[in-house]
C-alpha cells in the first residue's frame, strides 16, 4: 500500500469527499425510484387481488409474480437506504476533516471532547486543555468504543516510556497509510449513537465460571429429539394419540428443563444486559483480525485476537446469534403451537450461550483491551496523515532534556501559528519569560506543554525537531479559586506547586509550567517566594519555564545563573494601536504595554511620562 501520508490531506480529503457526496446523490436518486416503483407495484397488486380474489376473473396465480417483484423490491429498498446511510455518514466523515485542517478547534471536526475525562486536580490535563470543547482530545479522537476513548485519554494524562512510545510511533506511522482502515473504525455503528461500551459483557465473561455445560446439552437435545420423535411417531400410528403417546417423555423433558429454570433465568440476565454492544464490536474486530501490518505494536494487537479456531469476530457474532435464538421466548409463537419448547430451543440456546462463556469468555477482556489501543494508535494516525509537516520526536533517555526548534500550537492553525525554539536542558535549565499582556508567554507555556504531551503519548508534534527526555509535566496556567472549598486562587496556586514540586521525588525529571507565578501576592514576597521554588525545582533535576509580569522577578535569573536565563516578548505601538510579532527574544522586557490597553479599550488613564 502506498503511503497516503505523503499525499497532501487536503486533495485527499476534498477528492474524497467529492466522490461520496456524488454516490449519496446517485443513491438517493436510487432510492427515490424504488420507492415509486414499489408504490406501482403494490397498486398493481391490489388490481391483480380484485381480479384474482373479487370478481375471480382471472387467475390467483398471477398474484405471485407481483407478489415477488414487490417482496425483491422492498429487500432492495432496504439496502439502498443502508448504502445510503454510509455514505452519508462518510460525506459527514469527510467534511468533519476538512473543518478540522481549517480550524484544529473547529466543534464540526470533532465526534467528541473527552468532558467526562477532565480532572481539576490533574496536574497538567486543565492547564493545557487535554480535554473539554476546543482541546487536544477533541482534535484527536476520532474512537467509536469506551475502551478507545479511555485509551487515548489515558495516553495523553500518563506520560509514557521511551520504548513505549517508539513503538506507538512506528504504529501510528504505518496506521497513517491506512486511509480505507481508519475511515471504517470511524464510521463503525451509526453516527449518533454512544460509543461502544463492553464494559458489562466483560464484567460477564470475566465472572467465575460455571459447571461444565457438555454433558447438560448432550441430554437436553437427546430429549428434545425423542420428545419430537415420539410425537411424530404416535402422530402416524396412533393420530390424535399421539400426545398420550409421547407423554412419558413429554413429561420428562419438561421436568428436566425445568430444574434448569434458575440457570437459565442466571445466564440470560448477565448476558442481556451485556448484547446490545456486541455487532459493533464484532465489527471492531473484524477489522483488527481482517489488516496485516508490519509494526510490532499492530502485529502484537493482530496476535491478541488470534486464538485457536473461529475469529473473534465470528464467535462474537456467534454469541449474538444465541442470544437472538433465547429472545424466541418472548414471541408468542415460539409457545403457539408449543414447537418451541417442545424442542428447548431457549434452553439450547441458554446452555450454548453458557458454553460460550466458558471457552471464550477469559479472551474477551485482552480483545476488549486490544481494540481500545488500535482505535487509540488509529485517532493519532488520522492526526499524523492530516498534519504531515509534524515530526515524530525523539525520546531520549538520561537527564532532563526539552530542545525544540520551530514550536508552534498544535490547537492553532498552522498559518496562524508563530513558532519558536525552546531549549532547556543542562544550562539553561529553566526560562524566565516576560512580556507584556497578550504577547503570547502563556501560548508558549501552553505550546511547549501540549507538545510534550503529544510527543510521550506517541503522537506527531507541531515543530520541525523536538528531542525531549521521559517527563512528568506539572503546570499551574488555569489554577482557579473555590468558592464550595473557601480557597482563594493564591492559595488553590501554591497548593498546586507544592505538589509539583511534590512529584520531583519521583524517578521521572518534572517539566515545570508556571503562569504568573504567585502574582497574587506582593512584589515582595512573590520575589522571594519564586526564587526559592525554582531554586528548589532545579535542585531536584527539574526542568521548566515560568512567566511573570513582575520586572523584579527577571532579578531571579541573574542569581540561579547559567541554570536560569531571561527571555521576552515585546509589542510595538503603530498608529495608537498594539502590534505582537509573538516572537520570543533573549533578556528581559524593559517596557509593559498595561497603560496603552487601558486606553485603547477607553479607560481615561494619564500619560506616564
Amino acid at each position: 500500500m502506498p503511503d497516503e501520508r505523503t499525499q497532501a490531506p487536503r486533495p485527499t480529503y476534498e477528492a474524497r469527499l467529492g466522490e461520496e457526496r456524488r454516490a449519496a446523490a446517485s443513491l438517493a436518486r436510487r432510492q427515490g425510484l424504488i420507492s415509486n416503483l414499489r408504490l406501482s407495484v403494490f397498486v398493481v397488486g391490489l388490481v391483480a387481488a380484485w381480479f384474482s380474489l373479487g370478481i375471480r376473473s382471472m387467475g390467483a396465480a398471477w398474484l405471485v409474480p407481483v407478489l415477488v417483484a414487490f417482496v425483491t423490491l422492498v429487500l432492495l429498498h432496504d439496502r439502498v437506504i443502508r448504502a445510503r446511510e454510509r455514505a452519508d455518514r462518510t460525506v459527514r466523515y469527510y467534511e468533519a476533516g476538512v473543518a478540522r485542517l481549517d480550524d484544529p478547534q473547529s466543534p464540526a471536526g470533532c465526534s467528541r471532547d473527552g468532558t467526562e475525562f477532565m480532572d481539576g486536580d490533574h496536574l497538567h490535563s486543565a492547564d493545557l486543555d487535554l480535554f473539554g470543547p476546543g482541546s487536544i482530545y477533541a482534535l484527536l479522537c476520532r474512537a467509536r468504543s469506551r475502551p478507545g476513548a479511555e485509551t487515548l485519554a489515558r495516553w495523553l494524562s500518563e506520560p509514557a516510556a521511551p520504548d513505549e512510545v517508539r513503538e506507538r510511533q512506528a504504529a501510528v506511522a504505518e496506521l497513517a497509510g491506512h486511509i480505507e482502515l481508519r475511515e471504517a473504525l470511524a464510521l463503525v455503528g451509526e453516527g449518533d449513537d454512544p460509543p461502544v461500551s463492553p464494559d458489562r459483557l466483560v464484567a460477564w465473561c470475566s465472572g467465575p465460571p460455571g459447571p461444565p455445560v457438555r454433558g447438560i446439552r448432550a441430554l437436553a437435545a437427546i430429549l428434545s429429539a425423542l420428545s419430537s420423535g415420539a410425537l411424530l411417531g404416535g402422530a402416524v400410528a396412533f393420530g390424535s394419540g399421539a400426545i398420550a403417546f409421547a407423554s412419558p417423555l413429554l413429561v420428562a423433558q419438561s421436568l428436566f428443563f425445568g430444574a434448569l429454570a434458575g440457570r437459565r433465568r442466571a445466564v440470560l440476565a448477565g448476558i442481556e444486559r451485556a448484547a446490545p454492544d456486541l455487532a459493533r464490536l464484532a465489527t471492531l474486530l473484524e477489522l483488527l483480525e481482517s489488516a496485516q501490518f508490519e509494526s510490532p505494536r499492530l502485529r502484537a494487537l493482530r496476535q491478541t485476537v488470534e486464538i485457536d479456531g473461529l475469529a473473534p469476530s465470528r464467535r462474537i457474532a456467534r454469541l449474538r446469534r444465541w442470544i437472538d435464538l433465547s429472545e424466541a421466548r418472548r414471541n408468542q409463537m415460539y409457545w403457539v403451537p408449543p414447537i418451541g419448547p417442545i424442542l428447548g430451543l431457549v434452553t439450547q440456546a441458554t446452555l450454548a450461550i453458557e458454553a460460550w462463556r466458558n471457552r471464550v469468555g477469559p479472551h474477551v477482556g485482552e480483545w476488549v483491551r486490544a481494540v481500545g489501543e488500535f482505535e487509540a494508535l488509529a485517532s493519532l494516525a488520522t492526526h499524523t496523515f492530516e498534519h504531515p509537516e509534524d515530526v515524530f520526536p525523539e525520546v531520549v533517555d538520561g537527564p532532563a532534556v526539552f530542545e525544540a526548534e520551530g514550536i508552534g500550537h498544535p490547537l492553532l492553525p498552522p498559518d496562524a501559528s508563530v513558532r519558536n525554539d525552546v531549549a532547556l536542558g543542562d544550562a539553561p535549565r529553566a526560562l524566565v519569560v516576560s512580556g507584556s499582556n497578550m504577547s503570547g508567554k502563556s501560548t508558549l507555556l501552553r505550546t511547549v506543554g501540549s507538545n510534550a504531551v503529544l510527543a510521550l503519548a506517541g503522537a506527531p508534534v507541531r515543530a520541525r525537531r523536538l528531542r525531549l527526555s521521559p517527563l512528568t509535566i506539572g503546570a499551574s496556567i488555569q489554577v482557579q479559586d473555590s468558592l464550595r472549598e473557601g480557597a482563594s486562587r493564591f492559595y488553590a496556586e501554591i497548593s498546586r506547586i507544592a505538589r509539583i514540586v511534590e512529584a520531583t521525588e519521583a524517578d521521572r525529571p518534572v517539566l515545570f509550567i508556571l503562569d504568573e507565578i504567585f502574582h497574587g501576592t506582593n512584589s515582595h514576597d512573590r520575589r522571594i517566594g519564586a526564587e526559592a521554588i525554582i531554586r528548589a525545582l532545579l535542585e531536584r533535576n527539574a526542568i521548566g519555564l515560568v512567566t511573570t509580569h513582575d520586572l523584579a522577578l527577571a532579578k531571579v535569573a541573574d542569581t540561579l545563573a547559567p541554570r536560569v536565563a531571561n527571555v521576552h516578548f515585546e509589542d510595538q505601538m503603530r498608529e495608537g494601536r498594539i502590534h505582537f510579532d509573538y516572537r520570543m527574544r533573549p533578556g528581559v522586557i524593559t517596557r509593559s504595554n498595561a497603560l496603552a490597553l487601558m486606553r485603547a479599550v477607553g479607560l481615561d488613564v494619564p500619560d506616564d511620562s
